[in-house]
């Protein structure tokens, strides 16, 4: 039968969003309702919220989550109830022409629950395909992914979305070696992590960079080496020097604006790799001399969720966490309840937090 579940609802552009009982359908074929343990507040979320993303309101919100398989439709094998999974936005299709060309981390139809959760009969728009603002979500099959129980769903959770894109903007997009250099811009939750995946991946030099002091003392506990306060001196000139003078191999941007994106460019020595992880918006343009995106050689790519594969790369991450070699717990600045949500958001945005962390037990202080 049919469940009722309190989540948060975003009703309206702009709007602070509201908990609400919202209404879950059985699982059909390849589905699962997951029950949630933990979710991220995400500034993916925040972009849903304020109409950055569509207008498909209203918006389920929530994504970056762990929980438990309460139960599976037919025809789903990968994970049964009782399972602890990570819930991830790129449940691969297996075929699409990207799927087909043996490159299933750039899938181009993936997965996302066929049936709708309702708020009052009205059908709800699951934030990234997922909706986990919820103390119960409906999802495909393929985006819960089986990991090892004995991890936090607080830490674990953070995977399904900014701890993943930044690690993966280091390890898969740009391909951080032993011995290179690398310069992330952005020192939030998602720069951090791809610090982290620099220092995994075996980078000697990691440049933090960013605005805020505070931020980048913090950056030094994710595995940087440098660092760079961008409010007083110029980073692009910064990096240098501290590159002999020829830039970083590797310049990450995890902020998603067009003057960090055109630093981290010219940041990069010659034939060198930059990446894009931080999400613009859909007004921001680029513009650089096409003679400097010629001479310059290398490679601009841009990260979309890290280029992982969830099925491969969760449960190998959360293997590493429990061996104590990716302190994902330092990610979690906070844990707060399903009512605190909108309070989460204001702190996200003043840069008060790297993550605060829905618990779906954590009943509201006072």
């Amino acid at each position: 039968m049919p469940q009722q579940v309190r989540a948060v609802v975003a009703k309206a552009k702009g709007e602070p969003v509201s908990l609400e009982i919202i209404e879950i359908p059985d699982p059909g074929p390849g589905e699962a309702v997951v029950q949630i343990q933990a979710c991220g507040v995400c500034h993916t979320d925040l972009h849903y919220r304020e109409g950055a993303i569509n207008d498909d309101f209203p918006f389920l919100l929530g994504h970056e989550a762990a929980g438990i398989v309460e139960s599976v439709g037919p025809d789903v094998s990968e994970i049964a109830p009782g399972d602890f999974v990570i819930l991830n936005w790129r449940a691969v299709c297996g075929e699409c022409r990207s799927c087909r060309r043996g490159r299933p981390q750039y899938c181009f139809a993936t997965h996302n629950a066929t049936q709708k959760m309702t708020l009052n009969g009205q059908p709800l728009s699951p934030a990234l395909g997922i909706g986990a603002f919820a103390e119960k979500t409906l999802v495909a099959a393929g985006q819960a992914t089986k990991v090892n129980p004995a991890a936090s769903p607080e830490a674990a959770g953070l995977l399904g979305c900014g701890v993943m894109a930044g690690l993966g903007a280091a390890i898969y997009t740009g391909e951080v070696g032993r011995g290179d250099s690398v310069a992330v811009f952005g020192c939030g939750g998602v720069g951090n992590a791809a610090i982290m995946g620099s220092r995994l991946a075996g980078a000697a030099k990691i440049i933090a960079v960013d605005l805020d002091a505070g931020k980048l003392e913090q950056a030094k506990g994710f595995g940087a080496t440098h660092t760079v306060l961008a409010s007083e001196v110029d980073p692009v000139t910064a990096i240098q020097e501290l590159t002999d003078g020829n830039g970083a191999d590797v310049c990450i941007e995890a902020v998603g604006n067009p003057k960090v994106l055109e630093q981290a460019f010219y940041a990069r020595d010659l034939a060198g790799t930059v990446v894009q992880v931080g999400v613009p918006n859909p007004e921001m343009r680029i513009d650089l001399p096409m003679i400097d995106f010629f001479g310059r050689g290398g490679q601009l790519k841009p990260s979309w969720y890290g280029d992982c594969l969830p099925s491969r790369d969760f449960p190998m991450l959360i293997d590493l966490y429990l061996q104590g070699r990716l302190d994902l717990d330092r990610f979690v600045s906070e844990t707060i309840a399903l009512e605190e949500v909108e309070d989460a958001f204001h702190r996200m945005k003043r840069g008060e937090v790297l993550r605060s962390v829905v618990v779906m037990d954590q009943a509201v202080a006072g």
